[in-house]
């Protein structure tokens, strides 16, 4: 009879059936309070947890008086499979005091409710509870419970602890080769699960598709395309080329490595597309600047009768952004509100990043506001929104509120807060977030590394630049690019070379942003044969052909030491038309060098441009008036006028102890005006002393009315 109703129990298909067998064990007394059935009682504990009926479950389990290791493990499954990850190890520390050993059962289950936790130490104590038992019980943890720690481990946070449990283990299956290249992946060490990976093929394993689709994240984030293209041809003569899964991770890899064309045609090529798939691609175009034709694919997708859901909308935002499409981007919010997605953290952040891009940041501090969970993501979207549209103290105020909540700064924040400090001179607050970084982990960044080097550089404290170069461990393209750079601006193009010495011999090779700054470098050391030499060692040594800033850093360079025919015979000889900045570079140095005839011809060029800014056509202005030719100036001044241009006033910062001092052109609303007003005098007075004449013909005010 107990046989029976055990393989009863064991074949049941459905919930009603299960409540019969139930029903029948109890009229028979087999759970009965006084001598239930160990075996049975058990079984039935894990049908009602297999019918997701935990409830149910609960009041068998309750009234057994005798529980074996099954029915423990069949109620901590119940609460896993429910989402009650505290209650799922509340229920273990239960069993540990009613003197019950786990098995090898039980540890995947709490590993598994401590990962979903982030609870790390709890996760720490199960293992050495697996240690112990180990010791004192020989109670061996099998794979399942090595491949679990690794990784809880992993999605903690701690991937040299899931290291050396992987390490440490006997033998390796695909399973726990996978949890630590998968770990590996989740805590964004790329290059480490390419390691990884590499070194379970050399053991003779082959992927499968979850793991080939886990490591192309990681090859699309190195920038690897050609061992993404590799896993490719692996899944194709392993038959998974096909798996929908796989598919939409192959293209996520082709968009981050720049290739939307592959990733548009391995899309092409899925026969069934769900809604990841389209939303991967969506993103794919919107992280390539081709937001255009994310666009195209969202308005394709909904004639495919594919429904929008909160992942499509956090990938078509940045394209209604970028485009400026208040409207539709509106109509995208309305969508939100009406589908409840408006929680989540990742779209609150792309609506108002959208809303900052459209110049709407009121609409982004209402959405800012009313968000009730508010991770660090929204807090840097506003301080960026307030950047952008720029308003810098709105930025800095939302930094120092950052400080009053229980958030921390990441990484993210302090990138989007060093340029304000760069933009307004203020040094201290630079420092405060230089130490903050060292202080929490974050200065071993490298794009942390780049910005506070950047900062430092251009608040005019080079040798502290240098100081947090030399302290990089890693650095990379930008890092060289901004130091080279600094140097260039401060007048050391010699030291500018030494360290693009520097960086061609530690193999990063230099790209177009490299000879910008060296070239510029030239220019403000008056490095003109070096600059030649450099120009053409660009092409034919390095294999980049020049763009228009590299064209406008020569005509710069030769305009500075007074070469200007050279510069207008380079600028004739260009293979493109010259753009503004290049015809603007070479009017300047007119101006310096007194060639008003030189200064016609490039206005002329210049006048064909059709140009909004009101700098080139106030300095041939000046050209002319300088010599004296009043007609010629006058009429300048009548284009400037028809136009209808007017020059934006500059604004000065300078920071005294604590307080910011900001100061606008032919402003005189500062509180010390009249002080400050005394103190120029007596310089000038001092500077005409010393034989300084100012230049009076040089002027815009014409243009500030």
């Amino acid at each position: 009879m107990q046989m029976f109703y055990l393989n009863k129990l064991k074949s049941t298909s459905n919930l009603f059936e299960a409540k019969k067998v139930h029903a029948l064990l109890q009229v028979h007394g087999f759970l009965n309070p006084s001598n239930t059935h160990l075996v049975l009682g058990s079984q039935l504990v894990n049908v009602y947890v297999k019918f997701d009926c935990l409830h149910e479950a609960l009041l068998v389990f309750n009234r057994l008086t005798q529980r074996n290791n099954f029915a423990w493990n069949a109620i901590l499954r119940g609460l896993v499979d429910d989402g009650q990850l505290s209650e799922t190890i509340e229920f273990y520390h239960f069993m540990l005091k009613q003197g019950v050993k786990p098995d090898n059962f039980t540890y995947p289950l709490v590993l598994k409710a401590c990962s979903g936790l982030s609870a790390l130490e709890e996760g720490r104590r199960v293992r050495e509870n697996i240690q112990f038992n180990e010791i004192h019980f020989s109670v061996k943890p099998n794979i399942f419970v090595d491949c679990a720690m690794i990784d809880m481990f992993a999605k903690c946070g701690s991937l040299d602890e899931a290291r050396r449990i992987f390490d440490n283990m006997p033998s390796r299956d695909l399973v726990s080769w996978s949890s630590i290249i998968s770990g590996a992946v989740q805590n964004g060490d790329w290059y480490e699960a390419m390691v990884l990976f590499r070194k379970m093929r050399l053991e003779g394993l082959r992927p499968d598709s979850v793991l080939v689709a886990t490591i192309l994240p990681a090859c699309g984030r190195l920038g690897a395309q050609p061992h993404g293209m590799a896993l490719q041809g692996c899944a194709l003569r392993s038959g998974f080329d096909s798996d929908l899964y796989f598919s939409n991770a192959l293209m996520d890899m082709y968009s981050k490595c720049g290739n939307t064309h592959e990733a548009r045609r391995v899309f092409h090529h899925i026969k069934h597309k769900d809604v990841v798939s389209w939303s991967t691609l969506i993103a794919g175009h919107s992280q390539n600047c081709e937001y255009s034709k994310s666009i195209e694919v969202y308005v394709e997708m909904k004639h495919s009768g594919i429904r929008t859901n909160a992942v499509t909308v956090a990938s078509i935002l940045p394209g209604l952004a970028n485009l400026k499409l208040l409207r539709q981007g509106k109509e995208m919010h309305n969508y939100v509100i009406k589908n409840r997605f408006e929680s989540d953290v990742f779209i609150g952040s792309a609506l108002i990043d959208m809303y900052a891009n459209c110049g709407s940041m009121r609409e982004a501090g209402c959405i800012f506001e009313i968000m009730s969970d508010r991770d660090i993501n929204i807090w840097n979207s506003m301080i960026v929104g307030y950047n952008l549209n720029g308003d810098t103290d709105s930025a800095l105020l939302i930094f120092r509120r950052i400080g009053e909540s229980i958030l921390r700064p990441n990484s993210i924040t302090i990138l989007s807060v060093l340029p304000l400090c760069t933009k307004m001179g203020t040094l201290s607050l630079g420092k405060e977030i230089h130490s903050y970084a060292i202080r929490n982990g974050l200065g071993s960044v490298v794009s942390v590394g780049n910005s506070l080097m950047d900062m430092y550089c251009k608040c005019g404290y080079l040798e502290q630049g240098v100081q947090v170069f030399d302290q990089m461990v890693e650095k990379d393209i930008v890092t060289y690019n901004t130091i080279i750079a600094a140097h260039g601006v401060h007048g050391y193009g010699e030291w500018s070379f030494a360290f693009f010495n520097q960086m061609n011999n530690s193999g990063i090779k230099p790209d177009k942003v490299t000879f910008i700054a060296l070239l510029s470098a030239c220019s403000h050391a008056g490095l003109v044969d070096k600059g030649w030499d450099l120009y053409y060692s660009m092409t034919t040594e390095y294999g980049i052909l020049p763009d228009m800033e590299h064209y406008s850093c020569m005509v710069d360079l030769l305009g500075r030491s007074g070469r200007l025919d050279d510069a207008w015979e380079f600028i004739k000889k260009m293979p493109m038309e010259p753009e503004v900045d290049v015809l603007g570079s070479l009017l300047g140095a007119c101006r310096v060098h007194n060639r008003v005839e030189l200064a016609e011809l490039v206005g002329r060029q210049l006048f064909k441009k059709n140009m909004d800014d009101p700098g080139y056509y106030v300095l041939l202005s000046n050209i002319y008036a300088s010599k004296g030719k009043w007609a010629e100036a006058s009429k300048v001044r009548t284009i400037i006028k028809q136009k209808g241009l007017t020059k934006i006033p500059g604004n000065s910062w300078i920071q005294v102890g604590h307080c910011v001092h900001m100061f606008r052109v032919k402003d005189r609303t500062h509180k010390d005006n009249k002080e400050i007003e005394e103190i120029l005098e007596c310089l000038l007075l001092g500077m005409q002393d010393e034989g300084y004449l100012p230049d009076t013909l040089f002027s815009l005010d014409d243009l500030d009315s």
